[in-house]
Order: C-alpha cells, then structure tokens, then sequence
C-alpha cells in the first residue's frame, strides 16, 4: 500500500428546487411552491459551508457547482450571497471555475448580467432537445425560442464559457433528429457540450411508465456515431463518455470527479468525498430541504463520514476514471487509491482478454472502442 495523496478539491452546493420535476430526473429535485423558503435555505448553506471549512486542511478550491434543481431560480443577489459566503470560508484558486447550471427560461431571473457580476464564470444551459415535440415528451417547460434567449443573453452578458445539456435517444427520435439537435446547439456557438443518452433511471416516472418508441441499443449506437462524427468535425474533443468541448474549455470540476478528486458537499442530498488522515471518506447531506434546514438550524447536522475499504476505492476510481477518453494512468490510480496498480491485475487480464481496455504506454489505461459501448459491463468488473 502506498500513502494517498490529497487530490485537488471541489466543492458542489445543491439547490433542490425546480418549478416542474420532469419525467426522466432521478436528481433529488422538488418541486417549488408558495412556500419554497430560499432565504432560509441560503442561511442554512452558510452554517454548511462554515462546518466544511474544517475539510480542506489549507487546500483551495479549484471549483465550485451550484447545480439541482434549477439553481438560476435564485436570483443574482441570492447567488451572490452564497458565493461571498464561499470566499469567506475558503481559499479560492485565483483561476477558480464557478459552474452555474440555469434552465431556459428562469436564468433570465436573475439576469445574466447579475450572476456574471456575482462571480459565476461558467454556466450550463438544459437545453435537451431543439424540438417543441421533444421537449413536450421530456416535460421540459421552455420552448426553443426561450434556448436561444438564454444563450445569448449569456453571451451579452460576457460570459466565454457556456455549456449546453443535449439529450439523445429520444423517443422516436431517428439519427437525423438527433444530428440536427446538435447541429441546433453548435450553432449557439458554445464552449462545451454535455451530450448524453436519455436512459431510463429507477424511481422516474420514464421508469414506471416508459414512453413509446425508445430507439433500441442499435439505433442508439447509430445516433452516437453520427453525432460524434459531427462534434468531431466541428471541433469539439470528447474527453468523457458524454463531454465535449473547444480547446481549454473541459469541466475542470467534472473533471476532479472523473479522476478520483476530492469534493466538499453543501445542501440537500450534496455527497461529499473527502481525503484525510490516509483515508478516503464519503457523507451525504439530507435529501428533504426541510429536513436539511432544520438539522443545519438546530445544529445537529453532522457529516455521517464513513471510510472507503480497499476495494471500494478500487470500484469508485475505475467507476469515474474509466469514463475519460484518454483513460488514466497508474501514478494517479496509486496517488488516489493508496494501492498498487498490481492489485487489480486480475480484473486488467480479463478485460485485456476481452479486448475492452488497452495498456497504450507510459502506464496509461483506458477503455477501447468496444470497451465504450460496454463500459457498465467493464466497470462492473471492479465491483467489490
């Protein structure tokens, strides 16, 4: 066993609210009502982030992720409070990414101008679809002309740094539909895009109740192909399974995730990942927002951190790492996981075996092309 390294930290604040759930989410998200009590809950995120501002051990955040729910339903001076809250309570890297995730149609809210002067560099648009249809079978509440607003107010806002959410694999979407959703989304003329299958999670309303004419595994590998063509020629690098983006332009808060970082959890149901004392450690913050509040509120909040054993650190660095492009290599599989690479050479022969991930030199794996479109079955492989 070799000593764990702590590794760059995040920190992500959930804003549980959203004005619809819409069929597909299994985020913890509610639905916001008269009584949806925002200055409460903001009070309760500062008392949160006071308690995590015991965590870093003199480590500044590389990125902060305010996400949902649908954050931009707080307005710039609510967002603004939080995150004079975050420069209180940490260090901040002086080139800090701060991701905040807006939904058309309520980021107008809290104009964009407002969460630009706040400190938020970086926002992600849900687009989903750029057909009314589709968005009508997806639940969602704006309309493409509200897509489009966003996205130039943003820009007029001076944002450079613009993600948009597309969703593939619609129900009854051919390869066509989907190519020319993103053909729609390039043209917006964004820095990054997270385009991703829609699949159909446990405890949705999708799950229950599936809709009619979901594309089969073929025709979803089809719509994959062609749009990857598409993103390639447009110059857009895949660097994750879904994530694509111009030169310079990664997630670098997705990214801490995907390579086994470690990140600070404030709000309702925020997990929380933590390296400290030769150990990694998880917690979760309540799911309910009234339950939340009040824990925060009466002071009996605390972390519930519990210490990853030898073979869940194993599971959860492959769950994330494997899903990067470029894989990762053994000095950052050691450094994250305090174990020597040798500990999964079982595993590496079977999938080698299979032809679903590479030794591509220097000490860097990653999953092949077959891998890719199997990668629940490699990942699955590293399970405890």
């Amino acid at each position: 066993m070799t000593a764990i390294s702590p590794p760059p930290l995040s920190l992500y604040v959930h804003m549980p609210w959203c004005v619809r759930k819409c069929p597909y989410c299994d985020f913890n998200s509610h639905t916001a009502g008269p009584e949806t009590q925002r200055a409460r809950y903001l009070a309760a995120l500062e008392r949160d982030l006071k308690a995590e501002a015991a965590n870093p051990a003199g480590r500044p955040l590389i990125s902060v992720f305010i996400g949902g729910g649908t954050p931009s339903l707080f307005t710039a001076a609510e967002i603004g409070r939080l995150l004079d809250a975050v420069s209180k309570h940490f260090s901040l890297a002086d080139d800090i990414e701060i991701t905040l995730e807006a939904n058309p149609g309520t980021v107008e809210c809290g104009e964009p101008h407002g969460y630009r002067a706040a400190g938020v560099n970086r926002l992600s648009i849900g687009a989903q679809s750029f057909r009314p249809d589709m968005l009508a079978v997806l639940g969602r509440i704006h309309s493409v002309e509200d897509i489009h607003r966003s996205v130039a107010a943003a820009q007029a806002a001076g944002f450079d740094n613009i993600n948009i959410d597309v969703m593939y694999a619609l129900p009854g979407q051919s390869v066509g539909q989907a190519v020319e959703d993103l053909e729609c989304a390039i043209e917006l003329e964004p820095t990054h895009l997270s385009w991703y299958q829609l699949t159909l999670e446990p405890n949705t309303v999708f799950h229950a109740r599936p809709p009619n004419g979901m594309p089969d595994d073929d025709a979803c590998f089809d719509i994959q192909l062609a749009g990857q063509e598409l993103l390639d020629q447009r110059g857009f690098e895949q660097y994750e399974v879904s994530a694509y983006a111009r030169a310079g332009r990664h997630c670098r808060h997705n990214v801490n995730y995907w390579s086994f970082g470690d990140y600070l959890a404030v709000g309702a149901g925020a997990h929380g990942k933590i390296t400290a004392d030769g150990e990694v450690r998880r917690y979760a913050k309540p799911a309910n927002p009234l339950a939340y509040m009040e824990a925060q509120e009466s002071g009996t909040a605390t972390p519930g951190l519990r210490a990853l054993g030898d073979a869940e650190r194993v599971f959860e660095f492959m769950l994330n790492a494997l899903r990067l492009t470029n894989g990762f290599d053994t000095r950052l599989f050691e450094e994250r996981t305090g174990l020597a690479l040798d500990t999964v050479d079982e595993q590496f022969a079977a999938l080698r075996e299979k032809q679903l991930i590479d030794d591509v030199g220097n000490g860097f794996w990653r999953v092949t092309g077959l891998g890719k479109r199997f990668l629940n079955d490699v990942q699955a492989e590293f399970l405890p």
